[in-house]
Order: structure tokens, then sequence, then C-alpha cells
């Protein structure tokens, strides 16, 4: 059946909602591990605090709710989203932002959407046309760019810098939690997804939060950015997301995720008094662009069958709530 419009508006809102949620973890994560020269919460610390935190919430509403425990064959992607969105992802990118600016990181993982839709080509089997394929080698190509134009502007010559390495290695490790725990949500829901991802994580995270609880002086705005990447980037920001793509249609909300780069660079500036650079502004913008077209591109034209009345070609459209986002 076709969608409602007043939940296409809502999906819609959801989706910048949870965008917004996630964009901020980039200057929060930041605050939270401090730089090299201020530390504050160790990466470690942050990437298995978050998630017992979240796990702790998890524990509480899948109790409240009364879920039922996953099917024998839901554990392994189950299992696969915890090694990449409650370990890799946040574990990366703590100590890539301990190099380099939020404003940086946002750059690099603009291109999550895109390597997300690889990754989906490949575990998954989904098609796409060749046009998408150069989108994608567009804004990989773009991002080396951007990559030794920074370490050259550090004086670290014509070279990557380390920590790019770190990022790239946690958009990987994101799109491969992202597609593994997309197979178990049309089965497990939306929110019981991230709860068990969590819940499935806390016999390691939590006796580990509390054995590396920090001895030495915290500053209070780097607990207060611990707090909200535990609260809102791993836990609350998925109940939005999901839910908008579930109302507003996955293919037509996944297209507010490219808010994210542009809202990281914009809360880094008040809340870590980064500079609005003009290179980052522009490279952030053209891979963005990217994005944007790949995305329309992403999904094989299919030719309507021959003979085939307007109404045939047309229904296939009151389908695009059930497909699996990228």
């Amino acid at each position: 059946m076709k969608l409602d419009i007043k939940d296409e508006t809502l999906g819609m809102w959801l989706g910048v909602l949870g965008v917004a949620m996630f964009a901020i973890t980039l200057p929060m994560t930041r605050l939270a591990t401090g730089t090299q020269a201020a530390p504050q919460l160790s990466p470690w610390f942050v990437t298995l605090g978050r998630a017992a935190l979240a796990g702790l919430l998890s524990a509480i509403f899948l109790l409240i709710t009364r879920s039922p425990r996953p099917a024998s064959h839901q554990w392994r992607p189950l299992g696969i989203a915890v090694l990449g969105n409650v370990i890799g992802f946040p574990l990366l990118l703590g100590y890539a932002l301990r190099v380099v600016t939020a404003s940086h990181a946002a750059v690099v993982t603009a291109l999550l959407p895109l390597v997300t839709a690889a990754v989906a080509a490949w575990v998954l089997h989904q098609r796409a046309r060749l046009g998408f394929w150069l989108c994608a080698i567009a804004g990989s190509l773009l991002v080396v760019v951007f990559s030794v134009l920074r370490a050259s502007q550090s004086g670290h010559g014509f070279g990557f810098e380390w920590a790019d390495l770190l990022l790239v290695g946690a958009v990987i490790a994101a799109s491969f939690g992202y597609i593994y725990g997309a197979q178990v949500t049309p089965s497990l829901g939306a929110e019981r997804v991230i709860c068990w991802v969590c819940v499935m994580a806390l016999p390691v995270t939590l006796p580990a939060t509390l054995a590396m609880w920090p001895t030495q002086p915290i500053a209070t705005s780097s607990w207060l950015g611990f707090v909200y990447v535990g609260m809102f980037s791993m836990w609350i920001g998925f109940f939005a997301w999901y839910r908008g793509l579930a109302l507003g249609g996955a293919l037509r909300v996944s297209q507010t995720q490219l808010l994210q780069p542009f809202l990281s660079i914009l809360v880094s500036i008040p809340l870590l008094g980064e500079p609005l650079d003009v290179v980052t502004l522009g490279f952030a913008i053209a891979v963005v662009g990217t994005v944007l077209i790949g995305k329309k591109l992403s999904q094989p034209q299919a030719a309507p069958a021959p003979g085939a009345s307007a109404a045939s070609t047309a229904a296939p459209r009151a389908g695009v709530v059930g497909q699996g986002r990228s």
C-alpha cells in the first residue's frame, strides 16, 4: 500500500533527528578523548564504556517490553554488528580524533553511505549501475586528495595522516555492522536490533569499563561527551533512525544522511572552537555531491515488461518501505 503523507513527513523528520544525533558523535568523541597534548578519557574506555552504558539501558528496555530472545540464525549477524558498530567504529574513531579535527573526520566519514552500499552489494549480492561505482571512485579520490593536502599543511609532507587509515577502518567497520544488523531488522524490529547488539556485548564491555575506570581527574566536558555518545550515538539515535526509515521509506529517508558532514562541522565550531576551514568545507561539499549522485544510481533501472500497463509499472513504488538501507 501507499505511504501515508503524515507517515512520510514524520519519517523524514525522525531521519533528520537520527542523523543530527550521529553527526554530533564526532565532536563529542573528541571532547571525551581529548587530544594528544591534553588527553582525557582513553579511546578504549570511551569505546567500551559507551557500549556498556547503552547495554544497561538496552537490558532495561528489553525487560520492560518483554522482548523474546533472537532465533539461533540471528546471533551471527548480531555478533558481526557488535564487532563493527560497538567495537570497531568507536575505537578507531576515538584514536583518530586524538590526532585530527572533528571537521577532518567528518569529511572522511562522509563516505559511509557509499561504503555501506558497496558492502551491501558484496554481502547481500545487490547490483548497481556503473555510474554508482564511478561515483564511489570519485568520492574516494577526493578523500585521498584531501588527506594529502591536510598532511602537507601539518608539515608532514605529501603523505597520509596515519589517522586517516583509522578513519577508513572505522567507516568499513560501521558499514559491515550496519549491513549485518539490517539483515535481522525486519524480523527483530529496529529498536530490538540495537538493544540486543548492546546487550550481547555487556559481558565484555561492563567488566572492562569498571576495570578501566579512570583514576586521574577528568574534565566535566569530557564526561558529558562520554554520556552523549553512550546514550545518543550508541542507542537513542538508532531508535529515531530506524523508525524513520520504516515510516518514511528507506531510500527516501536515507538521503538525510547527506546532512551529517555539514552538521558535524557546524557543531564543532562552537563546541570545540575549530575554525570553519574553507578547504574542508569545499571537500565536504564535493564528497557529499558524489554520495548524492551515487545514491541516485545505487538501484539498477528496472525495464518495464512489454505491454505492461501504467498501473502495473507503478505498483513496485509501494514496496519502498521494505527495502534495506545502505
